[in-house]
């Protein structure tokens, strides 16, 4: 029972670790976008595209013979629920926006659905962690221990639902939005990222600790049941012991006690009244003899 308790206390906590970090991290998915390469200047003069100057005649065009894939850049993107990042092609930084902005409309409504979704999972997951610790207190009470494990149980089931749910919208939005979104976002080629492992790492975690506590409420409630049985049988056992003995005792002593009733009337019955000499004769004499005999 405690090494289930624990088992379980430790899911739930790793599978809240792991959706919290997954919902403010921005790797859900990575991978690389393609944009066109920037005029070369006197600060860049590298990943750029060089028209050439001529300082005699301004007006001359100069073209450049880079063509195909070579007049592209190819630079690498994150995004999370919230944001997206994608790395600036003028400088080392990163330039973030919403993906709430840059999904389509007609998928803002399942987006916004994947978030309060993932919010009430990582709400349901915390009620479930409280409710397991209180059990590992309350672990000498069995009937408290009982309510609380069985609560902790549907708050975990009802979070784990909650969180596949929520994962599978996010996933179905981020597809379209790789289709119909922002031309100047549209990724090149992509990938899911470690965010969105964490979050079915969390997923596993969440289903596990909620099957570790039905386990162990299930086993529990048989034993205490099994137990109860037991202990009436044995009860009802004890109980006709003593009808039994009792029955006999009383049985015993109202035999013997007729039979001791029975032989003090048979004594008296039998016992010979004095007769004076004399009134006696013979025929008087041997009936009395007749009656001692009897």
């Amino acid at each position: 029972m405690k090494t289930r308790s624990l088992l379980s206390v430790s899911l739930n906590f790793f599978a809240l670790f792991f959706a919290i970090t997954a919902f403010i991290t921005t790797y859900w998915c990575v991978g690389t976008q393609r944009v066109p390469k920037p005029k070369c200047s006197k600060l860049r003069t590298h990943q750029c595209i060089d028209y050439g100057v001529n300082e005699t005649d301004p007006n001359k065009v100069v073209y450049s013979w880079e063509t195909g894939d070579d007049r592209f850049l190819f630079r690498q993107f994150h995004t999370g629920i919230w944001f997206s990042c994608e790395e600036n092609i003028h400088d080392e930084s990163e330039r973030c926006r919403s993906f709430i902005d840059l999904a389509p409309a007609s998928e803002k409504g399942m987006l916004w659905l994947s978030l309060v979704s993932e919010m009430l999972y990582i709400l349901l997951l915390m009620v479930g962690f409280s409710l397991m610790c209180m059990e590992l207190i309350h672990s000498s009470n069995v009937i408290d221990g009982l309510k609380l494990n069985a609560f902790a149980a549907v708050f975990t089931v009802l979070s784990g639902l909650l969180g596949m749910v929520a994962h599978v919208m996010y996933t179905q939005v981020f597809q379209v939005t790789v289709s119909h979104g922002p031309p100047d976002w549209r990724p090149y080629n992509w990938d899911y990222g470690w965010s969105f492992c964490l979050a079915w790492a969390s997923f596993t975690c969440c289903m596990g600790a909620s099957v570790t506590t039905l386990n162990s409420y299930t086993k529990t409630v048989i034993e205490f049941r099994h137990k109860r049985k037991t202990f009436e049988q044995t009860i009802r056992e004890e109980n006709a012991r003593e009808a039994y003995g009792y029955f006999r005792d009383n049985a015993l002593h109202s035999i013997s006690k007729s039979v001791d009733i029975y032989s003090s009337q048979s004594l008296n019955s039998c016992r010979r009244t004095p007769i004076p000499a004399a009134s006696l004769d013979f025929v008087d004499f041997a009936a009395s003899l007749g009656e001692e005999q009897c």
